[in-house]
C-alpha cells in the first residue's frame, strides 16, 4: 500500500489558481460568450430589442414629464438629449457591474472544466455587457441626433472618456462583487439596497452646478456622478465642469478590481465548494 492510502486523510484544497496564459484563447472567451448571448437574450421575446427599448421608454417618460414642468433642461433645449446623458451612463455601468457581479454564479457548472477559469468567465460576461450597452447607447445617441433638432456642437472624446471610465468602474466593483456575492449572499442585497439611490444622486435629472453647496460636497464622492459629467461636457460645447476628478473615478474602479482578483484567486476554490 501506498503512503497515500495509508494516511486516508483528504489533501488540503488549493486556492483557485489565476487563469494560465495556454488557457486565455479566444475559444474558450468565445464560447462563453455566444452561451451568455444565448441564455440572457436568445430565450426572451424580443432579445436585444428590450435592451433598447427599456431606455428609450425611460428617456421619453423623464423628457415628457419633464418638459411640463420646466421650459428647458439645466443643459441646452432638448429634454431628450439631456436626459440620455444621464440615463445611460448610469445604466452603462449598472449593467457591466451586475454582469460581471454574477459571471461565476451564473457560470458556475462550467467551472469543473479545467479549461474554464473564473478570468475567463469575468471577460466574457463583460465583454457581452460592455457590447450591449454600446449599442444601445449609439443607437439611442444617434436616433435622438437624427430625430432631433440638435443646434450645439458634439464633441465624442469626452463622451468616449467617460464610458471607458464606465467600463472601469463597473469591471472593477463588478470583480469585487463577484467574489462578495459567493462568499456573502446577503451581500447581493445590501448591494441592491445601497445602489438603488443611484438614478437620484447621479445627476441624472440635473447638474452638480444646480445643487447647494452642502449636497454638492457629499455627492461629489459618487464616481458616477463625475462620469455623468464628462458625457454632458461632450453633448454640450458651453458646458465646462469643474468637479471632476479622473484620478478618483479610476481609483474607485482600479482597488476593487486588485481586491476581488485576489480573493478569488485565494479563497475562490473554497467558496465554489460551498
Amino acid at each position: 500500500m501506498t503512503a497515500s492510502s495509508d494516511t486516508g486523510q483528504a489533501k488540503p484544497q488549493r486556492p483557485l489558481p489565476p487563469a494560465p496564459a495556454r488557457h486565455w484563447t479566444a475559444r474558450v472567451v468565445g464560447a462563453l460568450l455566444l452561451r451568455e448571448m444565448s441564455t440572457t437574450y436568445g430565450r426572451s421575446p424580443g432579445g436585444y430589442i428590450w435592451a433598447i427599448l427599456e431606455p428609450v421608454a425611460a428617456i421619453v417618460m423623464l423628457a415628457f414629464g419633464f418638459s411640463l414642468l420646466l421650459r428647458s433642461p439645466s443643459l441646452g433645449t432638448n429634454f431628450l438629449l439631456f436626459y440620455a446623458g444621464g440615463i445611460l451612463p448610469l445604466r452603462f455601468f449598472q449593467g457591466i457591474t451586475g454582469n460581471v457581479g454574477t459571471a461565476i454564479a451564473f457560470n458556475r457548472p462550467l467551472m469543473a472544466y479545467p479549461r474554464v477559469t473564473y478570468l475567463d468567465t469575468l471577460l466574457a460576461r463583460g465583454l457581452l455587457a460592455v457590447l450591449t450597452q454600446t449599442m444601445v447607447s449609439v443607437i439611442i445617441f444617434g436616433g435622438i441626433l437624427i430625430t432631433q433638432d440638435i443646434r450645439q456642437n458634439i464633441d465624442p472624446a469626452p463622451m468616449l472618456e467617460g464610458f471607458m471610465l464606465c467600463i472601469l468602474l463597473g469591471v472593477g466593483l463588478g470583480t469585487f462583487n463577484c467574489f462578495m456575492f459567493l462568499r456573502f449572499p446577503i451581500w447581493k442585497s445590501v448591494w441592491n439596497i445601497l445602489t438603488r439611490p443611484l438614478i437620484l444622486i447621479s445627476g441624472v435629472f440635473y447638474i452638480y452646478e444646480d445643487l447647494p453647496q452642502v449636497v454638492q460636497g457629499i455627492l461629489w464622492f459618487n464616481p458616477v456622478l463625475h462620469i455623468t459629467g464628462i458625457v454632458r461636457s461632450g453633448l454640450y460645447s458651453t458646458y465646462e465642469p469643474t468637479y471632476i476628478s479622473v484620478p478618483y473615478v479610476a481609483l474607485f474602479g482600479l482597488v476593487p478590481m486588485v481586491f476581488g482578483l485576489l480573493l478569488l484567486w485565494r479563497f475562490g476554490r473554497d467558496v465554489l465548494q460551498r
